[in-house]
């Protein structure tokens, strides 16, 4: 393949993980790592350190969308970025003593993970009998949103914020470990965890992802894991399909974009688990 077939099916490729990490708050990273490894044949640390980029690029496409439809909860983004970030310096400075075997089995096991616990969410994302949380009401983190497919302005109130923040220094780590973003981790953290609604989460997902991924670029640019040559085309394509997917995920049922988000984490996961266990 010649150098510029390469950045064009990159380019192209990286739009539909762009379009599909603003629509469900991934990142596009968890997309393009198996992409790139799994089809493109490179190693998987130049893949991980490629997709850093794009999960920056991935935030800076859908962010400024979702913070105008009023759907991320800033406060909740701001307290949890702590942990993320936190997190991520310490998964991406340990990455290197990791073999690429494990990175996969990690890849695969916690993406399926999260997609089963998406499966056992309730099928109502509103109105869920919410625990008392001293922590959230003093920092009112409570907040409400409009679903621009129902046209119905929901109220929501976060708890077990303790749980939420111990989960995202967690997702911090695997992101700065594996190059996807904490996407995959974070949505189910809030959405599981901290009870907050699923499309609320994406958005509030988005907001957080890059700022967790700078964290752990920096560290990978150190090393030399991150190649211009594929970065630049990806980093072009993800930006383009993120603003795609921030104007329509606001309008998606939410069952839809959960079902989405279940279908691809479980492609993803299998795939990742063959090729770990062929190394």
């Amino acid at each position: 393949m010649t150098a510029a077939l390469f950045a064009l099916v990159l380019f192209l490729v990286s739009i539909v993980a762009g379009f599909l990490g603003a629509l469900l708050g991934i990142g596009g990273g968890i997309i393009l790592t198996p992409f790139l490894t799994l089809v493109l044949g490179i190693d998987i640390r130049y893949a991980i350190g490629a997709s850093i980029v794009a999960v920056i690029a991935t935030s800076s496409g859908a962010t400024a969308s979702y913070v105008r439809d009023k759907i991320t909860n800033l406060r909740v983004a701001m307290l949890l970025e702590m942990a993320t970030v936190a997190g991520a310096i310490g998964g991406a400075s340990i990455s290197r003593w990791i073999n690429a075997q494990m990175l996969y089995l990690i890849f695969a096991a916690i993406v399926a993970y999260s997609a089963l616990m998406m499966l056992w969410r309730p099928s109502h994302e509103v109105n869920i009998k919410p625990y008392p949380d001293r922590l959230a009401d003093t920092l009112k983190l409570h907040s409400a949103f409009v679903d621009a497919q129902t046209r119905q302005s929901h109220e929501y109130r976060v708890h077990r914020t303790w749980l939420g923040f111990v989960l995202m220094v967690v997702a911090g780590m695997l992101s700065g470990l594996l190059g996807v973003g904490g996407g995959a981790f974070k949505v189910p953290a809030m959405d599981l965890a901290m009870g907050i609604p699923l499309k609320v989460s994406s958005a509030t997902s988005n907001f957080m992802i890059g700022v967790t991924a700078a964290a752990s670029a920096a560290v990978y640019f150190h090393r030399g894991d991150i190649d211009p040559a594929i970065a630049g085309p990806e980093a072009l394509g993800v930006v383009a399909g993120a603003m795609i997917g921030a104007r329509v995920m606001p309008h998606i049922k939410t069952a839809v974009l959960r079902r989405l988000f279940v279908s691809v984490f479980l492609v993803v996961a299998v795939q990742m688990a063959r090729k770990g266990l062929m190394l």
